[in-house]
């Protein structure tokens, strides 16, 4: 399927686009309107510690859907999604090293995992970009740039590790725009968490993203940076545990979800 085409279909057309092969790349700028996740999927005897882990770095894991053991669809998502074909790329990872990335689990599937889907800023994107505030990885067709931070998440039993965050530069006026657009995306990880000097936050050079694709800083631009749902899959890696899969970077799930595109509030006289 054309990039373009892509860009204008609904959530239902383009999981049976990436079911076929159609689209291998990242989700970023499709289904505008339909609410995106990131996904774990991780043995039943470690979903109770997850998903409070979750709870309590709601602000970076804010957990839309959890699916029953063994069950590959979240019906209250979508009617026909089936987790082990509706990603673009998927990553396994074994005693918490990455290992192969592969279009499709189902031949890895087993009757003890249970999906995880948390919130992604791609869905609060659609808000920006009909405000008028340019996305400069949009534009490129690139992947957001993500880093990891030097902010401690709360650990739950095995998972811990670093905040994740996603960058978008923007002009200070957009920032400020930006920023009360995205507050009201609590479940997509709501307002930034930082604008400006990246030392801030440990991160040392934004050319050199930990996930994702770089993007430039232009004159006259600042970075701002939001909390990123692949914090919860770092902590599962910080787990180590001997088997779990998650989304590749970029590579979320659409869901039939709509959100509602969250209004610039007016500013005050």
């Amino acid at each position: 399927m054309e990039r373009v085409k892509a860009e204008m279909a609904d959530a239902g057309t383009i999981r049976r686009a990436i079911r076929a092969g159609a689209i291998t790349g990242t989700t970023a700028g499709l289904a505008p309107g339909y609410v995106q996740g990131n996904i774990v999927i991780l043995p039943a005897a470690e979903a109770e510690a997850f998903a409070e882990y979750c709870r309590l770095n709601r602000r970076s894991c804010p957990l839309l859907a959890t699916s029953r053991p063994g069950d590959p669809g979240l019906p209250m998502l979508g009617e026909d999604i089936d987790m082990r074909h509706d990603l673009p790329g998927y990553r396994v990872f074994r005693d918490g090293m990455p290992g192969e990335e592969v279009s499709d689990i189902a031949a890895l599937w087993r009757d003890d995992l249970v999906t995880f889907v948390i919130g992604c800023s791609f869905t609060f994107e659609a808000a920006l970009t009909a405000a008028g505030i340019p996305l400069r990885h949009l534009a490129q067709g690139r992947n957001v740039a993500m880093f990891r931070t030097d902010r401690s998440t709360v650990p739950v039993g095995p998972f811990s590790g670093p905040l994740v965050v996603s960058m978008r530069p923007l002009t200070p006026t957009d920032a400020d725009r930006a920023a009360r657009i995205t507050a009201g995306f609590p479940d997509m990880h709501g307002a930034p968490v930082h604008r400006g000097d990246p030392a801030a936050l440990g991160i040392a050079d934004l050319l050199r993203p930990d996930y994702g694709e770089a993007v430039a800083i232009e004159p006259g631009e600042v970075p701002v940076f939001w909390a990123c749902g692949v914090t919860s899959q770092v902590a599962a890696e910080a787990a180590r545990l001997p088997f779990f899969i998650a989304h590749a970077p970029g590579k979320m799930l659409i869901t039939d979800l709509c959100h509602v595109a969250a209004r610039e509030p007016e500013m005050m006289s």
